[in-house]
């Protein structure tokens, strides 16, 4: 089991690099939100800041890993995943909104993922009914900072945490 920290800003406008840190205390990646231009983050202010961005996570230098953003297509909302460095991308989307209990899956060729989302409580990505990971997002308000907390379980198809982390903060920090 691997266990990774971070902080992310309780100003939802920020698009200040995060560090992401191992066990070990050691810095191992950034997350980040994104606007791929001006225009995208002027219209986002006019939709709480919650649309037209991506999340990046990237590696020490700088280079993004795995992004996921927001789609909209014909009355639908879902997002995408991309995998940077192998080219994967992965579809993370709500199922079963019309029988009133929305349940949030990531989908690849690979693999579908369920995702317990919690507000209070760890949120779990589960394969076949098993915890493979889980996240957590604790506010300060005296800092206004969210302490976040991801654990890997080794038996995680996916164990680049640039993938939970992306989707976590798309998903359950901001999501639909």
């Amino acid at each position: 089991m691997q266990t990774y920290t971070y902080e992310v800003l309780g100003n939802i406008k920020s698009t200040e690099q995060q560090p992401v840190y191992n066990e070990a205390g050691e810095q191992i990646l950034k997350v980040q939100r994104i606007y791929d231009n001006g225009l995208k983050k002027l219209l986002d202010g006019y939709f709480d800041h919650r649309y037209f961005l991506k999340y990046a996570v990237l590696d020490n230098d700088g280079q993004s890993l795995f992004e996921v953003k927001k789609i909209f297509r014909r009355g639908k909302v879902w997002f995408e995943g991309k995998d940077l460095v192998l080219n994967e991308k992965y579809i993370i989307n709500y199922e079963n909104w019309r029988i009133g209990v929305p349940e949030l899956f990531i989908s690849s060729d690979k693999f579908k993922m369920k995702i317990d989302k919690e507000m209070e409580d760890w949120s779990n990505f589960i394969i076949n009914d098993e915890v493979i990971a889980r996240w957590l997002a604790v506010y300060n308000e005296q800092s206004d900072m969210f302490s976040v907390k991801l654990v890997v379980w080794e038996e995680a198809p996916v164990q680049d945490p640039a993938f939970y982390i992306a989707i976590a903060q798309a998903t359950l920090f901001i999501g639909v």
